[in-house]
């Protein structure tokens, strides 16, 4: 059964030769359940066909491009939902066509239904050179967007580990913001130097019994405590340089962490400004990247439609034959309301029945047999339809996304 959470693509034979009929006829019976919103027209150009079996193979290759026009489409918005923090307000504002809301680009307010887009793809050009065309442009949106998502991402990952130096515990944040010169009483001195511990704020008692005595050679009563929050304190302490290792050691062993750290005003302020460098770089990243995604989401979904248009246009020629004389229609449908329409579409069409193969019919919309399929004795290009869902008329999905 198609989803609910998509719209409803239908392809079926001209009512009387005349293509606005196609809706006329059909509105009656989905109006009451979709409303008078929830029907409009789909403009199907003639485009030239070509032979059976190049439409054969279309109907065999359209199904991937339209997996990978789907998945540009979703990539697109899982972006945006990303940049916008998954904000509903923000994100109705940002996933528009034309800067109209998706709803409206398949039926527009004024009732004159969806229109193909000659002026770009043209009205009477080969069904595969206005696939390659759609296709070159999904790929060129898609690649585009990956590009200016690597810059983004590397530019937002190198913020956030900066962030991370700044906003982690003692044991690992950077230390330039919260030690000062005058911490450093042995400044350059030839044989002693000042050391930074953070201590485990539980371990605190052993450190001010034990940290004289950790090696030969340490400063007595030279800890001075800087700073400390929920996790580590931090403590200076004064030792001669020559036993730094056996200190370090000797801290590793008592659970103490000695914190590699050389007081540097000139380091220290570069690696202020790098920060925020870093997030100018990355808000102005975040900005262009919003500007693309929104622009290139509108364009890939006109994209998804115009093939879904295709597809209906290639399986319309393989259903109803040629000449091509078939109109289409868009209906909207909800959880509410799927069951009960796809009967009515059912119904409506329960004419088109008659003129189906038998042995691919199945005239509630469910999978034929496969010994119906055995019996009538039907391969090659057809053998893999046989499996697939049947509806007595042609029917695809845009995702409602």
């Amino acid at each position: 059964m198609p989803s609910d959470l998509a719209y409803w693509l239908i392809a079926s034979p001209l009512v009387d030769h005349d293509p606005s009929r196609t809706l006329s006829a059909v509105k009656p019976a989905v109006e009451s359940i979709v409303g008078s919103k929830g029907v409009g027209s789909i403009e199907v150009p003639m485009l030239k066909s070509g032979t059976l079996s190049s439409l054969l193979t279309l109907s065999d290759y359209l199904p991937k491009q339209d997996t990978f026009f789907t998945q540009t489409v979703s990539k697109l918005l899982d972006t945006l939902r990303s940049l916008l923090n998954d904000d509903p307000q923000k994100l109705e504002l940002h996933t528009r066509v034309n800067d109209r809301p998706l709803e409206e680009y398949l039926f527009p307010s004024d009732g004159s239904g969806w229109k193909w887009d000659r002026g770009r793809w043209g009205e009477a050009g080969k069904v595969t050179d206005v696939l390659e065309a759609l296709m070159k442009e999904m790929n060129s949106i898609d690649n585009i967007q990956k590009g200016r998502l690597q810059s983004y991402n590397l530019a937002k990952g190198s913020l956030t580990a900066m962030q991370r130096k700044l906003t982690g515990n003692l044991a690992t944040r950077s230390l330039g913001d919260i030690v000062k010169k005058e911490d450093f009483q042995t400044g350059d001195s030839e044989f002693m130097e000042t050391l930074l511990v953070a201590v485990p704020n539980n371990l605190l008692k052993d450190w001010a019994s034990k940290y004289e005595r950790l090696c030969a050679m340490v400063v007595p009563r030279s800890s001075t405590k800087l700073a400390s929050d929920d996790e580590f304190t931090l403590q200076s302490v004064t030792i001669f340089k020559k036993c730094k290792d056996e200190f370090a050691q000797k801290c590793r062993e008592n659970k103490f962490i000695l914190r590699d750290f050389t007081y540097d005003e000139g380091t220290i302020l570069k690696q202020q400004k790098d920060f925020e460098l870093a997030g100018v770089e990355e808000r102005e990243l975040w900005a262009d990247l919003l500007r693309l995604s929104r622009t290139n989401f509108s364009e890939a979904f006109k994209l998804l439609v115009h093939l879904k248009v295709v597809r209906l246009f290639v399986e319309s020629v393989l259903r109803y034959g040629l000449p091509a004389e078939f109109a289409a229609v868009a209906v909207k449908p909800d959880t509410k309301n799927s069951t009960k329409l796809l009967k009515a579409l059912t119904s409506h069409y329960a004419y088109l029945s008659s003129a189906a193969d038998p042995s691919r019919r199945s005239a509630k919309g469910k999978k034929a047999k496969s010994g119906e399929a055995q019996n009538e004795e039907v391969g090659g290009e057809w053998a893999g339809v046989m499996e697939e869902e049947w509806l007595d008329y042609v029917l695809f999905e845009v995702p409602k996304l």
